[in-house]
């Protein structure tokens, strides 16, 4: 019987709902990402786009609704599945996430060899290729990363996410902890990776600087839903009073 490839959404939350106690953290998320297409999840701290994130991952399961990758449905997937569908996945983390103790090799390798020494060689020439994708040279491989700008971690963050040839990437806040000048250079990098690789990406950020240029589409976290979404040229023009007063950074406004 021939296979049948799925040709819907790559990512499709429906009504995601998630409680931490009497708090409502997510309550009705509605949210789809079509293969290739790169979505920036914008929100105050504490808005639930983290917890949206580890409900796709399958690391928190939602109270009720529907998480789906390439149409399989994640909430109540076993073990085994699950690892299946998380090997689609690469992940930038907010703070770089790098092992302080492991060369720079051995970090961009990490999610290949799951910290085990293997093919030492083979995995120096990965970590070599990949670093050169995010314009850093072979002379930092025996590096620790304690010894790099924070510029330049995120640059091997990024190789790392990379390295495993993902179908999706995650960026949590990637520009975080960086300034203007460097923060946008890696937001150029993310953005020709993305093309280059042919991945789909989903972006959490508070940057909007970050969010017009990675995206294609945007999407406004705010009291546990999805209260807008539309393409990034319309960040600034959205009409709705809830977005305007998060980009341009009022105090006044509905948002309390």
């Amino acid at each position: 019987m021939a296979t049948t490839l799925h040709t819907g959404p790559k990512i499709k939350l429906t009504e995601v709902v998630k409680r931490f106690g009497d708090k409502s953290v997510l309550d009705g998320v509605n949210l789809s990402v079509e293969p290739g297409e790169s979505v920036a999840i914008i929100g105050g701290s504490g808005t639930g786009k983290s917890v949206t994130l580890k409900c796709i991952l399958g690391l928190l399961t939602p109270d009720s609704g529907s998480v789906q990758v390439d149409g399989q449905e994640i909430v109540g997937a076993r073990t085994h599945e699950m690892e299946k569908i998380r090997s689609k996945f690469g992940m930038l983390f907010q703070g770089g996430a790098l092992f302080d103790s492991m060369p720079i090799w051995r970090n961009v390798t990490f999610g290949l060899t799951r910290g085990k020494m293997r093919r030492a060689a083979d995995m120096r020439k990965i970590a070599e290729e990949n670093l050169e994708r995010v314009g850093l040279g072979r002379d930092i491989l025996n590096l620790r990363p304690n010894e790099l700008s924070g510029g330049m971690q995120k640059r091997v963050a990024l190789a790392r996410a990379i390295a495993p040839r993902p179908e999706i990437i995650f960026f949590d806040e990637p520009t975080t902890g960086l300034d203007p000048i460097r923060a946008d250079m890696i937001n150029d990098l993310i953005t020709s990776l993305v093309v280059d690789l042919g991945v789909t990406a989903l972006t959490i950020t508070h940057d909007m600087a970050s969010a017009r240029k990675i995206a294609n589409r945007v999407a406004m976290l705010y009291n546990g839903r999805i209260i807008w979404h539309g393409p990034r040229d319309r960040l600034y023009d959205s009409g709705n009073p809830y977005v305007d007063q998060f980009v341009q950074g009022r105090a006044d406004g509905p948002i309390r």
